[in-house]
């Protein structure tokens, strides 16, 4: 049974259709690649699947409920969607105490988070004075509070250093394996390629194929098949090789 589904998904802003009838579905305990270029709809379609965007047609579900009718949300879903949404002037920890009481999450929690997240030396810096790839860390340690079932990660490894990229890769593939269901969108193909169980491409906001991994990497890497599969006459050189 999936626990993340989408169905028929469909938003128009003004006459620019972002998501077209777009659907898929997610099983528990994988690590999803949700793939695409620039205005694919991917965002459009994340912020749809947590409640923060409603669709003109179509569903999303979390383990078969709307975002909004999910009887305790912070325990269902974790998501990190963007790094710049904390106070500058709030300390990690500060920003991880009013996190904890708008959730109803234990304060204990907020020390296992900060570890986790390996930022427990950096506990009580203001955020003003993160780098981007601290506060990519900080959303994750936020996301992770009420240990959820499923998390939603938009581009979670950007700012990341190569060890923090691997760092990222391990905690993904460690959670999943304790049963989380982790949907991550990310440009960083080969690291994608290394991390997932399955992948989602989608394009011009359709899915243009679900496959595992495994299957889809056969006998081409992934980068050549997500280009295969997206061609975009703005990189004609580089569709003219992915499809050759």
């Amino acid at each position: 049974m999936a626990i993340i589904e989408a169905s028929g998904l469909t938003k128009r802003y003004g006459s620019v259709l972002a998501v077209d009838h777009l659907s898929f579905t997610v099983a528990p305990g994988q690590v999803v690649g949700f793939l695409g270029p620039n205005g694919a709809g991917k965002t459009t379609t994340l912020r749809m699947l947590l409640g923060l965007v409603r669709p003109d047609q179509g569903t999303a579900t979390i383990g078969g409920l709307p975002y909004a009718k999910l009887p305790a949300p912070a325990d269902t879903v974790g998501a990190v969607l963007e790094a710049s949404s904390f106070h500058p002037g709030r300390t990690a920890r500060n920003h991880l105490r009013i996190q904890a009481l708008t959730a109803g999450v234990d304060a204990a929690r907020i020390e296992d988070v900060l570890d986790i997240v390996g930022l427990a030396q950096d506990a009580d810096r203001r955020v003003g004075g993160f780098s981007l790839g601290m506060r990519q860390r900080l959303g994750l340690a936020t996301a992770l509070l009420a240990d959820p079932e499923v998390l939603v990660l938009d581009e979670p490894a950007n700012g990341l250093d190569p060890e923090g990229v691997r760092w990222l890769r391990d905690l993904l593939r460690g959670m999943a394996a304790q049963g989380t269901t982790v949907l991550v969108s990310s440009h960083i193909l080969a690291e994608v390629a290394q991390t997932v169980d399955s992948v989602i491409i989608v394009n011009h906001g359709r899915v243009v194929t679900q496959a595992p991994i495994a299957q889809l990497t056969a006998t081409a890497d992934l980068e050549d098949v997500f280009l295969g599969l997206t061609a975009n006459s703005s990189y004609p050189e580089l569709n003219r090789k992915a499809v050759s």
